[in-house]
């Protein structure tokens, strides 16, 4: 019979992944007639424990460069977008998530300007994004144990004097 050991190490607990699509919107000063580009950068986000579930907190900076008079002259608009979502993760069996746990966020997709409208002075665009969640925690690893011990194996170092003459009868002394 074999015999079990527990070990405690961290793993992930709990794993999930969320894509979004939002609707956002810039008032400008011009009245815009072409929009000519549009990104995001300086993702930024954080993830916490919001009771049974995971809160992401972030922002990003949006950028939207555009047309105006005729098309005669361009300018940029941008606005940060702060975000915070609460995502509801299962867990592995038997994993809690109010002891000491660790929270990774990873951006699967980056947010990205996938729609953009004028209505006026305001332009409306939509922001796709997709965000990877794990959980770290501590769980238990039972492994079986083998008693019996695998024999050792015997090293000779030293020749016999029996090898000895038999490495002496074929030595060629008029090799050369």
């Amino acid at each position: 019979m074999a015999l079990y050991k527990e070990i405690v190490t961290k793993a992930i607990i709990g794993k999930g992944k969320k894509s979004f699509k939002n609707n956002y919107s810039i008032d400008v000063e011009e009245k815009p007639d072409t929009i000519l580009g549009c990104w995001v950068i300086n993702h930024q986000f954080d993830g916490y424990k919001a009771g049974d579930k995971v809160g992401v907190k972030g922002n990003f900076d949006i950028n939207i460069w555009y047309s105006y008079d005729n098309n005669q002259k361009t300018t940029v608009a941008t606005k940060n977008i702060e975000y915070d979502d609460t995502f509801n993760i299962k867990l592995r069996q038997d994993a809690d998530i109010d002891g000491d746990t660790d929270i990774i966020v990873r951006s699967l997709y980056q947010p990205n300007c996938s729609n953009v409208d004028i209505d006026n002075q305001v332009i409306k665009f939509e922001i796709d994004k997709e965000l990877g969640i794990e959980i770290v925690g501590e769980t238990k690893v039972k492994i079986a144990i083998e008693e019996d011990e695998d024999p050792w194996d015997i090293i000779d170092d030293e020749l016999t004097e029996k090898e000895e003459k038999e490495i002496d009868n074929e030595v060629n002394e008029n090799y050369l």
